[in-house]
């Protein structure tokens, strides 16, 4: 007689960058009691370089969400159990083949307790799993001996897999609270005994987001409790008083102040400035729009034409395309340019880049570019298209500002910043005339870029924009 197996199986937080240990979820697509199949995007989450959208690896009906949609999660840490129609996984086979053997009436409770060790959202070292896994080697004899030590958590053992966990959350007064290292460790760091926290977190875990609140009566006056539970809900702690409101730092803008900190403390930072003629950069805008030279549809920018410009020093100057390796203590020159443009979006600053734009037509690199500001608009860039820059443009022009001192975007050797476009008095051919002027500014690491070298980029960049039909080509 056939019978259908069916088995939890979990889907853990994957690691969608390089070196990525966690992320928060921001939209779950299903609720439990779903149909999912193989690939079927399953939720979106926030790591620290972009938004991303998971599929789900296998077939079956969504049994639990471990963790609600803003928590941020560890990588490798299971996020959804699915139940699986079929064979069962390997792992489980062996409990299921020996419960007859031992203990016929609870042989569906041992063939269900490998999937219980999926609750591990809490995991600790004294969770059930070890002892479970020890009765599961020694086979029958083995089984009762082990069930019985464990009657001090009573509702723990079995069956009752999600309630048992949530109940043994408030039970911290003798036990060792459940919460990840990480957890742990800013406990510690912050003086917060944990056993005086009240877990939120699923299967009564301790979140960073129960420390911070614990951590909140202290730092702010008596009646702030009852505030900071009002503002729970958009994820903003407000102190009374004085008005001040506490956003929490995580995901790209996360990423992004850990970066910066670490380049500017890193690498020795020296920037150059240059005024500029772009009168005829500016005409010829113009002129592309109006012609559709470059092709129906395609986006013409003054930004384009500084890529171009800036592509075209680099090509003259390769050894600005480099990058530092501090292990080897070596200067890597970077076969290709892959040219970063950073990009302010409602997560963050963001810096997705074009790979090998050193080698594209003027025509495909705009819509390449074109491409890259829209999909940053969506908040749909991938951590891909995020790695392996090798040289950047900020565009600070677009907000008013005349230039600044960018900072280097980390493992690059130089940055150029687009100031605004104005209309100034100028010398042109003798005479004061009014003429459209803007400031470059170029940013470059000094263990890579001496002065000479980072001098003619950026005056090789002016030139180009300065006379850009005599410089620049296309086909």
């Amino acid at each position: 007689m056939t019978t259908e197996v069916r088995s939890l199986r979990e889907f853990k937080m994957p690691d969608v960058g390089e070196g990525l240990t966690e992320a928060e979820i921001l939209t779950w697509f299903v609720k439990p009691g779903d149909t999912v199949t193989d690939g079927q995007v399953v939720c979106e989450v926030e790591t620290a370089k972009a938004a991303v959208e998971l599929p789900i690896p296998f077939t079956g009906t969504v049994e639990q969400l471990f963790f609600p949609e803003g928590t941020t999660v560890d990588v490798g840490t299971s996020i959804i159990s699915v139940a699986v129609a079929g064979a069962a996984p390997a792992e489980p086979a062996a409990p299921v083949a020996a419960a007859p053997v031992a203990a016929p009436a609870t042989g569906g409770a041992e063939a269900a307790v490998p999937e219980r060790r999926e609750v591990l959202v809490g995991y600790g070292p004294r969770t059930g799993g070890t002892q479970r896994r020890a009765r599961r080697t020694p086979g029958a004899p083995a089984q009762p001996v082990a069930a019985r030590p464990v009657p001090a958590p009573v509702a723990v053992p079995v069956a009752p897999v999600v309630v048992p966990v949530q109940a043994a959350a408030p039970v911290v007064e003798g036990d060792r609270p459940l919460a990840k290292p990480p957890v742990r460790k800013l406990a510690k760091d912050l003086g917060i005994d944990l056993r005086t926290i009240v877990a939120t977190g699923p299967g009564g875990v301790i979140t960073r987001e129960d420390v911070h609140s614990a951590v909140a009566p202290v730092a702010v006056p008596a009646e702030a409790p009852a505030v900071a539970a009002e503002a729970q809900p958009v994820t903003a702690a407000v102190a009374t008083g004085a008005g001040d409101v506490r956003i929490p730092v995580k995901g790209v803008r996360k990423a992004t102040a850990a970066a910066m900190v670490s380049s500017a403390f890193t690498a020795p930072h020296v920037t150059e400035f240059v005024q500029v003629d772009v009168t005829r950069t500016m005409k010829l805008v113009r002129t592309l729009k109006e012609s559709g030279e470059l092709g129906q549809g395609v986006r013409v920018s003054p930004l384009l034409l500084v890529a171009k410009a800036l592509l075209t020093a680099v090509r003259r100057y390769p050894e600005v395309n480099a990058s530092w390796d501090e292990a080897a203590q070596e200067i890597v020159l970077k076969g290709q340019v892959n040219l970063g443009i950073a990009a302010a979006t409602p997560r963050g600053l963001i810096v997705p880049n074009i790979k090998d734009a050193g080698s594209q037509t003027l025509p495909q690199l705009a819509v390449s570019l074109g491409d890259l500001i829209d999909t940053a608009r969506q908040g749909k860039t991938s951590p891909a298209d995020m790695q392996g820059g090798s040289i950047t443009i900020t565009n600070v022009g677009v907000f008013g500002v005349d230039t600044g001192t960018p900072i280097l975007n980390p493992g690059e050797a130089a940055i150029l910043a687009f100031g605004a476009v104005r209309e100034l008095p100028w010398v042109h051919k003798g005479k004061v005339v009014p003429r459209q002027v803007t400031t470059l500014a170029l940013s470059f690491d000094h263990r890579l870029v001496d002065g000479e070298l980072g001098s003619k980029v950026l005056a090789d960049t002016a030139a180009i924009l300065e006379r850009p039909k005599r410089l620049i080509t296309w086909g």
